[in-house]
Order: C-alpha cells, then structure tokens, then sequence
C-alpha cells in the first residue's frame, strides 16, 4: 500500500510541477501578445491619422496647383 501512495504523490508533484510550469509559460505568452497588441494598435492609429490627413494635403495640392497655372499664365 505505501508504494501505491508513493506513487500517487510522485504523480501529483509531477503534475503540479507541470502545471506551473505551464501557468509560468503561458503569462509569459501573453505579455508578449500583449505588447504586440499594443505596438500594432499605435500603427493602426498613426496609419488612421494619416489616413485622415491625406485629404487635406490633397486639396491643399490642388490650390497649390492651381496657383502655379496662375502665376505662369500671368508670366506670359
């Protein structure tokens, strides 16, 4: 009888052995998820504003454009 509950004990040191060992890899897993998470939200952010952005810039060429025609028509 004392073999089997050495046995069992064996058994369940090993599994709390791996189960730690699992919860340790696992937080460590998710912290790197985390930080990727987090440096791709503030790509996606930065890429929104200058989403955001382009059509201004774009209007702004235009008027630029349309002033250059102005001043090289008025040179001739």
């Amino acid at each position: 009888m004392s073999e089997a509950w050495i046995s069992v004990l064996g058994s369940v040191v090993v599994g709390l052995l791996t189960l730690i060992g699992v919860l340790a890899s696992n937080s460590r897993a998710q912290a790197i998820t985390e930080t990727r998470l987090e440096d791709l939200t503030r790509e996606v952010r930065e890429h929104n504003n200058f989403a955001r952005r382009m059509p201004v810039v774009e209007e702004q060429i235009k008027v630029i454009n349309h002033r250059i025609e102005d001043l090289e028509r008025n040179r001739e």
